[in-house]
């Protein structure tokens, strides 16, 4: 859980950079925080896969107390996004993303 959390502070630094950014970089700081936010999911999918007893629900996924941290710690614009991506992880769909 150590590495998703880590992701995830990456992807909050960009997100901060992001809304502060000039209109001229403003591209370039979303597509480096999209990336890194897709890190921390694919981290977060490889933490999922390696649980002796991984939620088969979203409703048990957001009781998880690692999940509530990391919810915790989101921005609102982000949760749902997140909790997108949490529910692809748990029903086994793997996501195709375009550069």
């Amino acid at each position: 859980m150590n590495r998703v959390k880590q992701k995830l502070e990456t992807a909050l630094e960009d997100w901060e950079w992001m809304k502060k950014s000039p209109e001229e970089e403003s591209e370039e700081c979303a597509e480096r925080f999209e990336r890194h936010f897709y890190e921390f999911i694919d981290e977060l999918k490889n933490w999922y896969q390696h649980l002796e007893q991984p939620p088969l629900s979203i409703e048990e996924a957001e009781n998880l107390i690692e999940i509530k941290e990391l919810v915790e710690r989101l921005p609102a614009p982000l949760e749902l996004n997140f909790m997108t991506e949490l529910e692809l992880i748990i029903e086994g769909i793997d996501q195709v993303r375009y550069d």
